[in-house]
Formats: structure tokens, C-alpha cells, sequence
């Protein structure tokens, strides 16, 4: 996965660089705009507004120009104005410094698998056994449909997206429940051991403890 990280700090720039290659990704860095429009293509950026040779507003929306690959704002600029301004302009997340790698990375994830789903958004996807049909939003099994509730319908695709892939519950809450919600995240239990039912042994929607759930197809 290849990861353009734009940031004019070297140091910085160097650490996320290496933070980044232990998580197994391949970055590229660039510490101005000119170097940074270079290295395209790349699955996804890490911007970093403040650049010595041009506004890294300015530079968002060039790339959204001549890319389609997720920006995630990545700058010291915390004010809400700021961040209004990235997101309106097409950035898909914004990250304040300091920041864990962790949570970077589960960002990064994050915004990767929105963006797939948006490249194959009215695609039927099949995972094993099963099969999620975006147009029609409905859930297959062996070809026959599975009668879901709306919640448990955004569970399946959602997870469906990245399958084997670890979704954690408040990922799982923002997409099904929406940004808003602030129930506990138990309400997804209830909807998983439901789901459980009527998938039967076609898919396993497992627990990973401590962090969400996973979509695996038995063995």
C-alpha cells in the first residue's frame, strides 16, 4: 500500500515514515507541494496544510483534481474553521498532532475501505457463501435471500467491505448508526447474534475481544 506522506518537517516527516513501513505500508515522502504532485499515483495521502511553496489547501484541491486517491489532513491546525475548510474542499478524515500511529493507521483503514466501497458501491459482492447486493441492499446465502433489518444489513456490508479485516465498534457504529450516535456500543451485539442466526455456517462474523468484530469464512 502506497502511502504519499506531505510534510515539510523533516524529522517528522522521517518518523512517520518509519512508524509507517512497521506497519507494513510503503511510504513516500514529499516536503513540498511540486514534490508531492510528483509522486502521484498513490493509494492515499497524509497532508500536512502548512508547506513552504504552497497553501496546503490550495494543494487539496489539486490532487482532488488529478487523483481519487483519500486525503486525511494531517496538521497542527485544529481550529474548526480549519477543519471545516479541509473537509468542504474533499478531505476524508482530519487528524490533529500530536496523534498515536494507532490511530492513524486505524484512519487510514478506515478511509480506504470508504473509498472502496464507493469504486464498487452498486457492485454485488461475495464472500465465500455469501453474497451482499449494494444496488438491491439485500443479503444472499447460497443464492437464497436472508431477511435482514435495515441495522443488520449495514453490519453485513459494512464488514463485508474488508473481509477478514478487523472492523472496531465504533467504526461499525459511525457507518451503521451514524457520527450522532451516542448509545452504547452493546446495541451491536444484539444485532451480531441475530445475524449469526440467519447466516447459519455460510460466514462467521467473529468477536475480536476488546476491539469489534471480523468476517471470515469458515474453514
Amino acid at each position: 500500500m502506497r502511502v504519499l506522506v506531505v510534510e515539510d518537517d523533516r524529522a517528522i516527516a522521517s518518523a512517520l515514515h518509519r512508524a509507517l513501513e512497521r506497519e507494513g505500508f510503503s511510504p513516500v515522502t514529499a516536503g513540498t507541494a511540486a514534490d508531492a504532485l510528483n509522486a502521484l499515483p498513490v493509494d492515499v495521502v497524509l497532508l500536512d496544510l502548512g508547506l513552504p511553496d504552497r497553501d496546503g489547501v490550495e494543494l487539496l484541491a489539486r490532487l482532488r483534481e488529478v487523483s481519487s486517491a483519500p486525503v486525511i489532513i494531517v496538521t497542527a491546525r485544529g481550529t474548526e474553521e480549519d477543519r471545516v475548510a479541509g473537509l468542504d474542499l474533499g478531505a476524508d478524515d482530519y487528524v490533529v498532532k500530536p496523534f498515536g500511529v494507532r490511530e492513524l493507521v486505524a484512519r487510514m483503514n478506515a478511509v480506504l475501505r470508504r473509498a472502496g466501497a464507493r469504486d464498487a458501491g452498486t457492485a454485488v459482492q461475495r464472500v465465500g457463501a455469501l453474497e451482499v447486493d449494494r444496488r438491491a441492499r439485500v443479503v444472499r446465502v447460497d443464492g437464497a435471500e436472508v431477511t435482514c433489518t435495515p441495522k443488520e444489513y449495514g453490519i453485513v456490508e459494512f464488514l463485508a467491505r474488508d473481509p477478514g479485516g478487523v472492523i472496531t465498534r465504533h467504526e461499525l457504529l459511525d457507518a451503521v448508526w451514524g457520527a450522532n450516535w451516542f448509545g452504547s456500543t452493546k446495541m451491536i451485539d444484539v444485532h451480531v447474534a441475530a445475524l449469526r442466526k440467519k447466516l447459519g455456517d455460510a460466514v462467521a462474523i467473529e468477536t475480536v475481544r476488546g476491539v469489534g468484530f471480523r468476517l471470515s469464512v469458515p474453514r
